[in-house]
């Protein structure tokens, strides 16, 4: 049974949501938590009958998220440096934290480790399209400043999520530029492009607006680029669910045919909705390392925690390290 180290204390909200969000996944699949953080605090929210699926390990320390995150390396007894270490130590095979992103990331790259011939990780993201599918966007925040070689590696890591995780046999991947010629981008993108070139599954520069008509599988650019894409994306999906809101209530014929259309407008929110993706995986490291939001809700740590059992049981790190090990000079 596989084991997931669960920083229960780093979340905006304490660690009800996510003992609920563990509790939920429980119900739907049995794995072994491990829970770490105030056993005192957490005991009470276990209900006796999920007992045997949870462990312990005692943490005196939650590290905040007003904390810079190299500082998280001397934080030895924080819920997140002992979650990690269960990784690097083997007794766990993922880890799932909604605490301090920045520490998450420092203490993946070095406790655990980075892959054969990775020289950046990167965090990638599910976006949704109007194709019924999803987009794998990679780097969404892990890298501000990036070599046309962190790309090339984003690109094979990319290709090998989505067949080893999404299950696509021939996913497409692209690069995002101001253009979808050869000629458009930056210094870095056009270097980039010529090296991503070299995989058969490169289908060349993508524009902004191909992230959500599933075009392409995967969309590869640098995290300064990638977190301000994935915020405007997440501002954007807010403001029309207001702005329908507003419109709806401004007639009895505009309420009516929104009870029409309840349906739809719920399997809307299904797509946009960031709890049913729960987390962002760090891609490039050498075991699974789940990145939830510090708001996550049950329904998102619940959702994370499947991520890191579908990573945690792939083979999708040898299949990055073998893809890798046919471009080193």
């Amino acid at each position: 049974m596989i084991s997931i180290a669960i920083d229960a204390m780093g979340g905006d909200f304490g660690p009800k949501p996510i003992i609920d969000g563990v509790i939920d996944a429980l119900n739907v699949k049995e794995f072994n938590a491990v829970l770490v953080g105030d056993s005192k605090e957490l005991k009470p929210l276990i209900p006796d009958e999920y007992a045997r699926f949870i462990t312990y390990v005692e943490s005196s320390e939650v590290f905040s998220m007003g904390e810079s995150a190299t500082d998280v390396l001397k934080r030895k007894e924080s819920s997140i440096f002992k979650a990690v270490d269960l990784v690097k130590n083997k007794e766990c095979q993922a880890v799932v934290s909604a605490g301090h992103s920045g520490a998450t990331m420092s203490l993946a790259t070095l406790r655990i480790g980075r892959l054969k011939n990775v020289s950046r990780p990167a965090i990638a993201t599910l976006m949704p399209t109007s194709a019924n599918k999803q987009t794998l966007v990679l780097d969404v925040g892990a890298n501000v400043d990036c070599k046309a070689e962190h790309l090339f590696q984003f690109g094979v890591m990319g290709e090998a999520y989505a067949k080893q995780i999404m299950r696509i046999q021939n996913p497409k991947i692209g690069l995002l530029s101001n253009g979808e010629e050869d000629c458009k981008g930056n210094e870095v993108t056009k270097e980039a492009f010529e090296l991503l070139s070299k995989l058969d599954s490169f289908v060349g520069n993508v524009e902004g607006h191909q992230i959500f008509d599933g075009s392409v599988d995967v969309i590869i650019c640098d995290g300064f680029v990638g977190n301000i894409l994935l915020k405007t994306s997440e501002g954007v999906a807010s403001a029309i669910s207001k702005i329908i809101k507003q419109n709806i209530k401004k007639s009895l014929l505009t309420i009516m045919g929104a009870l029409l259309m309840k349906g739809i407008f719920k399997n809307l929110k299904t797509q946009i909705d960031y709890d049913e993706y729960g987390g962002a995986p760090l891609l490039g490291v050498k075991d699974c390392v789940i990145i939830s939001h510090g708001k996550s809700s049950p329904k998102a740590v619940k959702n994370a925690i499947f991520q890191a059992l579908k990573f945690a049981g792939s083979d999708i790190n040898k299949v990055i390290e073998d893809e890798l090990s046919h471009f080193v000079r």
